[in-house]
């Protein structure tokens, strides 16, 4: 969800605020800032680098098993945590205009953290803290500022966990307080295979909903960038017969091989102008999204 955690937020703020007759340009910069800062609470990521130090580098699929198992120790806490981000998004909009009160209050986060959750987590609260004074100065450079870069940065930070409820753990959104919000993940399917690839399915609504985000800024059509060679990417259905059967813990040839459908929007066409970014892009994305459907499709009609 990584990318689908900035592309949700900046769908909403788009799309909400783009109805209230705010000037483009102004909600093109709040969109952005929530986008950035939905991002935000994966920061906690740094604590799995440790897993693959002394890693073959030969051996992506290991490495990978070895960046997953160590985040687990840091992942979805603290900065997934609504007692956290929401007073950190108080702070962080005060950043740009009140810097020592801002430091303060981000100090004493951490520091509560550090009395309730130990030193890793605080480690961990310290780089969300930096990381995200560094955010709230970025959209005060586009002209995001006061209560509006609360509200955004609320928007971005609150949205993050809900959006990791299909996948892995679920998030501690009342660390470090001992209650239990979510005791599991959303089942979407029993069958494992089914519950990846409905997970996938909600990572690609999260992105569209961020590109019709951004149509509506531009005031431009899906039509007008999504070409016909989307279709072809109906042709991943076959990988149910060559492709294992994805689960969470063992994901990752399906994901990477869907994702390489993507690169039918770049595929240059004999005596065809090459696309623009923009429709490569969202060609891709369609490609992806039809790739997703068939294979789904096909595995549940049990061809695999």
């Amino acid at each position: 969800m990584f990318v689908g955690h900035a592309m949700l937020a900046f769908g909403v703020v788009a799309l909400f605020v783009g109805r209230t007759g705010v000037p483009r340009r102004r909600v093109l910069a709040l969109a952005v800032a929530a986008g950035l800062f939905a991002a935000l609470p994966d920061v906690d990521m740094v604590a799995a680098l440790v897993g693959v130090v002394g890693v073959d580098p030969t051996q992506p699929l290991a490495a990978a098993n070895s960046f997953w198992g160590a985040s687990t120790t840091a992942h979805r806490g603290v900065t997934h945590s609504v007692v956290i981000t929401l007073p950190a998004a108080a702070a962080f909009a005060l950043a740009p205009t009140h810097r020592a009160l801002a430091a303060g209050c981000l100090g004493a986060l951490v520091a509560a953290v550090f009395a309730t959750s130990g030193p890793a987590a605080a480690v961990v609260a310290a780089v969300f803290a930096v990381t995200g004074w560094f955010l709230a100065a970025v959209a005060s450079g586009i002209g995001v500022r006061g209560r509006r870069l609360f509200a955004v940065a609320a928007v971005g930070l609150v949205s993050h966990p809900f959006g990791d409820l299909f996948t892995g753990d679920p998030p501690a959104l009342l660390s470090p307080l001992d209650v239990t919000v979510f005791a599991d993940r959303v089942t979407l399917a029993a069958d494992p295979t089914l519950q990846v690839v409905g997970a996938f399915g909600v990572e690609l609504a999260a992105i569209w909903l961020g590109v019709l985000g951004a149509l509506a800024i531009a005031d431009r059509s899906l039509r007008e960038f999504v070409t016909a060679r989307a279709v072809a990417g109906a042709g991943y259905g076959l990988a149910v017969l060559a492709v294992p059967a994805p689960t969470l813990d063992t994901s990752y040839q399906f994901v990477f091989s869907v994702l390489a459908v993507g690169t039918i929007g770049v595929v240059p066409i004999p005596h065809r102008r090459r696309p623009t970014v923009p429709a490569a892009a969202l060609t891709g994305l369609a490609a992806v999204t039809v790739a997703v459907a068939a294979y789904a499709a096909l595995y549940l009609a049990g061809v695999a």
